[in-house]
Formats: C-alpha cells, sequence, structure tokens
C-alpha cells in the first residue's frame, strides 16, 4: 500500500469513527451549538464530508449534484462515496505520475487550474483539521470514550480485518 492510500483510507476510517460515536448522540446534542468553527458536531460533519464530495468530484470532472441528507445514516453513506470516489481518483493519479496536472476548480470566480497533487493533500489536511474540531466538540458534549485517531491504530485495525 503506497503513502497515498494509507492516507486516504486512514481520513475516512477516522471520519467514520467519529460519524459512529454522533450515532449514539441525541439531535440536540448533535446541533447543540458552539463557538468554534462550524459551530455544531452536525455541521462540522457535513463540511468535512460535503469537501471531500466536491473536490473529487471537481477533480473527476463530474457535475456537482448538491447533498442535504445530514442525518447520521445520510452522513455514512455520502462518506463512503466520496472516500470510494477519492480512491479512485488518487489510485488514478499515482499510476499516471499526474501529481502535478492539472484540474480546473469551476467554483472559482473566474475558475482556476490546481494541481491533482495538491487538491488531493488539501482534502487530507482539511478533514484532520475540522476532526480535531470534532473531538474537542465531542470533549464539551461529554463524550468521554473518544479514539486516538491516529494512523498507527488505522493500520493495525485493518490487517485485523
Amino acid at each position: 500500500m503506497d503513502l497515498l492510500n494509507r492516507l486516504l483510507g486512514h481520513d475516512a476510517w477516522t471520519t467514520r469513527q467519529l460519524l459512529e460515536i454522533c450515532a449514539t448522540l441525541s439531535d440536540e446534542q448533535l446541533d447543540r451549538e458552539f463557538d468554534i468553527g462550524h459551530r455544531s458536531l452536525r455541521a462540522t460533519l457535513h463540511h468535512i464530508i460535503c469537501n471531500m464530495e466536491i473536490w473529487s468530484t471537481l477533480m473527476a470532472a463530474e457535475p456537482i449534484e448538491p447533498q442535504s441528507d445530514q442525518s447520521i445514516a445520510g452522513l455514512l453513506q455520502r462518506l463512503t462515496v466520496a472516500a470510494t470516489r477519492l480512491e479512485s481518483t488518487g489510485k488514478q493519479v499515482a499510476a499516471e505520475q499526474a501529481w502535478d496536472e492539472v484540474w480546473i476548480d469551476v467554483l472559482d470566480d473566474p475558475p482556476r487550474e490546481k494541481t491533482f497533487g495538491t487538491g488531493l493533500a488539501h482534502i487530507i489536511t482539511h478533514s484532520m483539521h475540522h476532526r480535531a474540531q470534532l473531538l474537542y466538540l465531542l470533549r464539551l458534549s461529554g463524550v468521554e470514550s473518544l479514539p486516538e485517531g491516529n494512523v498507527f491504530t488505522w493500520e493495525t485495525q485493518i490487517k485485523r480485518g
């Protein structure tokens, strides 16, 4: 497994772990507002997954279909789809050594070129940043048993199957 596959796999796995923890919370807890980032657990989860969806769709040069399901079950399904698309894009970029090849971000005004390597790096680091916020919000919500979410734990879990 190459480095990109490790990073993308860990990214999706860790986000899924946090979604599964949030599945045990009430709607009131999920929507409680805090003075940080996107203000709630649900909004932060939606933001992470929406970013994965949009960027992976843009890099695949596919039309963007807005996703609005913010239930935990819906977010889990959306994560699965986005992570699969990112994995596919990552494999293609790696196979073709297309890290510095460009795609057009049509959402920028005016649209501008971005490289695949930087786009993939952005998605991974963006998710990591917001997962740290989720861990903080979960602690503020009284959730005590939280995962470390580190790549070593992920690797151990995938080896176990």
